[in-house]
């Protein structure tokens, strides 16, 4: 069974700590991205998010939003699932998509990522 709470690192070596699930499922915690990195330090981005009821399967599905704090005046949400391989390694999954503040209605199109 996968439990979401703990530090997550993914493939380009950013940093994710989600803290224990609180009992309506709601959870929070901070993301550490290495994707911005130019040479300084990343700040900390605080995260939301939520659980679905595990099913019988114990492969909980999720959604979190991040927002990028101090350096970015973008959002990011992500969905996924938590899955154990099959040498018992917990992975999440996850799709994306980021949302840039633009100046105006026109320039909407070049926002979302």
């Amino acid at each position: 069974q996968c439990q979401l709470s703990g530090l997550w690192t993914n493939d380009q070596g950013s940093l994710m700590e989600i803290s224990v699930l609180r009992d309506n499922r709601d959870f929070q915690g901070q993301y550490l991205t290495r994707v911005t990195l130019s040479g300084g330090c990343a700040q900390i981005s605080p995260l939301k998010g939520t659980q679905q009821q595990l099913g019988e399967d114990g492969w909980p599905t999720f959604a979190l939003t991040v927002r990028w704090d101090k350096f970015s005046n973008a959002t990011t949400a992500f969905v996924g699932q938590c899955f154990v391989d099959a040498g018992g390694k917990e992975m999440l999954t996850t799709m994306w998509l980021l949302r840039e503040a633009v100046g105006s209605l026109e320039e909407d199109w070049k926002a979302t990522r």
